[in-house]
């Protein structure tokens, strides 16, 4: 799991699948709405991360943006990005503090901390 790009995550099992593939490093998981200008520029934002991102693009995969909500415990919001380790949120942002910079740093702390 080391090029990067986009993961399309339609339903649980492929979230499951995705966090799981990422083994000892923490997956990026993007909520997407593809009505939202905001959502957009970081859309663009997120594209320029290094590694894999699992994107639930709300509007078709809902469940999944619920499922994200309970499982980890964090209030849902589109744009919204979460690294996750297991069952675990190690770090979240949203709307415009979302910033492949900020992803790649919270990635290095996270690492350096294990």
């Amino acid at each position: 799991m080391s090029s990067k790009g986009f993961v399309e995550i339609e339903d649980v099992e492929s979230l499951e699948r995705f966090i799981s593939e990422a083994g000892e490093i923490p997956a990026i998981v993007f909520k997407h709405s593809n009505s939202c200008g905001v959502s957009a520029r970081v859309y663009r934002e997120m594209s320029q991360v290094e590694r894999p991102v699992g994107i639930v693009v709300v509007q078709q995969a809902r469940h999944v943006s619920d499922e994200i909500e309970r499982r980890f415990g964090i209030q849902h919001e589109t744009p919204q990005a979460l690294l996750v380790q297991g069952d675990k949120v190690l770090w979240s942002a949203s709307h415009y503090a979302i910033k492949a910079q900020a992803i790649e740093e919270a990635l290095n702390s996270v690492s350096i901390e294990q």
